[in-house]
């Protein structure tokens, strides 16, 4: 990623432009949490929220088709804003379609659904998951949807979501596929896997990486510095197990308690939070373009500390330090797999 890239706008928001005609914010908001396992959504409270990440300088959401009423609420948060504004959310959805047989008018009723509930002519990013590579027909999903970008411009730009390397090399291998902008990867201190294969893949041929699971569900934060391991009940979101169950993988709640007080201390050192610098150390790695956090609208708000990201830089010193950590830890690749294989039967 070159400097040119990345632009720093009021209150040193971060801006990244992943396509010609795509600049996103380098938070992005993450709406996976109203899908469901995350507590009870109010959905008038929910957009009134939204409407505040927005006038923080919050723009760009990352949401999917089945991610439950995600898109309808994208809709309805740009309704609320007047109209000259409406231009400046970026809205990043998903096509999540079953594993089966697609054809273009599957591929075209399912995008065409998107733009109603989100009430808009055109999608800015539509980042396409398969939950089965044994199927081979995410080829001709993806051609579908290069055909709605180049033809009908309903799409603007295509990307991936959890693909591993070796199905993004036969993708753009294939000449009928258009331009790739992004895959979409678990992506945090905690799970590094993209940078066994993939960050050199995606450098070559012009792709960047948009990483969730960076604060791992919350678990990257002062309230678990220093506690004893939770136990599943008390781990009350879906976010919060799916990521505990990461962190047992990658080294167990010792580890990471050695882990959280090591980010402590460089987080004191620049007058930040834990996540602040969990983020702030992902924004610095190669090809990655943006970090999702996912936000829990109307239940609770991490605008202002988000914004600390921005602020500083980790030097030589904190990359060391996090780095003797994470040399204690086994590697998730060879436990694992690459990204996105944790979906998948291996």
């Amino acid at each position: 990623m070159s400097d040119n890239e990345i632009d720093t706008h009021i209150g040193n928001m971060e801006y990244f432009e992943l396509a010609p005609n795509l600049k996103i914010c380098r938070i992005l908001n993450g709406l996976w949490q109203v899908a469901g396992g995350h507590g009870p959504i109010d959905s008038r409270v929910a957009i009134e929220e939204m409407v505040k990440y927005h006038n923080a300088g919050y723009t760009t959401w990352d949401l999917a088709d089945i991610y439950g009423p995600a898109e309808d609420f994208i809709g309805a948060f740009r309704h609320r804003l007047p109209e000259q504004e409406r231009q400046n959310v970026q809205a990043l959805t998903k096509w999540v379609p079953e594993p089966q047989r697609v054809t273009q008018q599957i591929a075209k009723t399912s995008i065409e659904r998107s733009l109603k509930r989100m009430g808009v002519s055109s999608l800015d990013l539509v980042q396409f998951h398969w939950w089965d590579y044994n199927n081979p027909y995410y080829i001709d999903a993806l051609k579908y949807l290069s055909g709605l970008r180049s033809e009908t411009k309903i799409i603007k730009n295509v990307g991936l979501t959890n693909f591993d390397t070796e199905r993004m090399q036969i993708i753009v291998k294939d000449t009928r596929l258009k331009e790739i902008v992004s895959n979409q990867v678990q992506y945090s201190i905690i799970d590094r896997r993209s940078e066994v294969k993939m960050s050199r893949f995606c450098r070559d041929n012009n792709i960047s990486l948009l990483a969730y699971g960076t604060v791992c569900g919350g678990l990257m934060s002062e309230r678990y510095l220093g506690k004893s391991e939770p136990s599943t009940y008390e781990l009350d979101t879906a976010s919060l197990r799916k990521y505990k169950r990461m962190i047992d993988t990658w080294g167990g709640w010792k580890l990471f308690q050695e882990l959280l007080s090591t980010v402590h201390q460089i987080a004191e050192k620049h007058g930040v939070s834990i996540a602040n610098v969990a983020t702030r150390y992902i924004l610095d790695r190669p090809v990655v373009a943006g970090v999702i956090i996912g936000v829990r609208l109307g239940i609770s708000d991490h605008r202002e500390d988000n914004l600390r990201v921005f602020n500083f830089r980790l030097d030589k010193d904190d990359s060391n330090s996090i780095e003797e950590v994470s040399e204690k830890s086994i590697d998730l690749f060879d436990r694992i797999g690459d990204c996105g294989d944790e979906y998948r039967r291996r």
